[in-house]
């Protein structure tokens, strides 16, 4: 990426007996929204860390700002975090906390309780400037904590899962207010986050960590709907991930024989008669039908016995137990599961559109 405003080239951090990062190579965008997923000890907030200057890269190179960061201390670096515990000080007030990274640049006192004001009206915060910290919720804090994080008009702001300590509710409107500020501010946020729906709702891209090396790097659609191997493919949303052998190629298609039977895939390139495939089934693009029903299209069915419902609201999760140790998971309306009938133990077929199997690409 040409304007990259912040690079990571072949960076790797190895601490005692752990290879936290193995050489990976990101380039960030001045102004870009970008979300870190990955399971725990895959290494994006390690990758958070080393740009924060927090830790140094054992070896690679990081730049930011077109700047080389090698031996580049925390404090010279101009990158607040947000952290996953507020680290807010208790002793100090409200505004006192919102101005503790301009009184660590010895910017005087009023100037600094003016710009501290100045963001908690911004937070909406405004009368709080001189409570205790403890008087405060946890959706004030985390409001405080970003405050102080943006009072000296960084560049980038790092957040190392600023909303997980939040119940639902919360984390719902300060996504929104994140958003608000990252329009508004127009700097470079990079997130961590295990929430997909928070990486989803916010990130321009999402970067899937695996093993500590980079998986894939996309748009929130493109790896939702396209991921590029199995461990995205397990890692992201409801897939339903369908391994087998390739039979052939008809009419753009490959079709691949799996334990569940034969299924046409939309090629996406040539594949050998007796090479190893597998596909990806969204679980909102599966259709439920009571066992038997007559089929209404050449769709590909696959039989099966529900296993059992997870409750989100509006939606259901409906699990699937379709043989040979395979789930497949199902996101279904509320009404559709009630029309169904759905129960555990209750016999269904599954069906989906050809055109909504993505095949993943062949290890190289």
């Amino acid at each position: 990426m040409s304007n990259a405003f912040v690079s990571l080239k072949g960076v790797e951090k190895r601490f005692a007996g752990h290879h936290a990062v193995r050489g990976i190579d990101l380039d960030i965008a001045a102004g870009e929204f970008i979300a870190i997923m990955g399971p725990s000890g895959c290494g994006k907030s390690t990758t958070l860390r080393l740009i924060a200057g927090l830790d140094e890269p054992t070896a690679g190179e990081l730049h930011i700002g077109g700047r080389n960061m090698k031996g580049i201390p925390a404090f010279q670096r101009d990158t607040p975090m947000v952290w996953q515990s507020l680290a807010l000080f208790p002793f100090l007030t409200v505004a006192e906390n919102v101005a503790f990274p301009l009184r660590m640049k010895k910017i005087g006192a009023d100037i600094r309780r003016q710009r501290a004001l100045e963001w908690l009206d911004r937070m909406g915060l405004s009368g709080m400037a001189d409570r205790q910290i403890s008087q405060l919720s946890g959706g004030q804090k985390q409001r405080v904590a970003i405050a102080r994080a943006l009072v000296t008009e960084p560049s980038i702001l790092l957040l190392d899962e600023p909303l997980s300590a939040l119940d639902a509710h919360l984390r719902t409107r300060m996504q929104t207010e994140l958003a608000r500020l990252h329009r508004e501010l127009r700097i470079t946020f990079v997130y961590v986050t295990h929430a997909q729906s928070e990486a989803f709702a916010l990130a321009d891209r999402i970067v899937i960590m695996g093993d500590g090396v980079i998986q894939q790097v996309g748009k929130p659609q493109d790896v939702y709907r396209e991921p590029v191997n199995p461990f995205v493919a397990n890692f992201i949303g409801m897939n339903n991930l369908v391994a087998g052998q390739v039979l052939g190629t008809q009419g753009g298609y490959v079709e691949v024989q799996s334990r569940h039977g034969a299924f046409l895939v939309p090629a996406r390139e040539p594949l050998a008669s007796g090479s190893a495939a597998s596909f990806v089934v969204a679980g909102d693009r599966v259709s439920l039908a009571a066992e038997g029903t007559p089929p209404t299209s050449d769709a590909p069915r696959i039989d099966g016995t529900v296993l059992g419902l997870e409750f989100e609201g509006s939606t259901q999760t409906v699990f699937v137990d379709v043989g040979g140790d395979t789930e497949f998971r199902v996101a279904k309306q509320q009404h559709e599961i009630e029309s169904l009938g759905l129960v555990p133990g209750r016999r269904v077929s599954l069906s989906w559109d050809p055109q909504h199997a993505w095949l993943l690409p062949q290890a190289a």
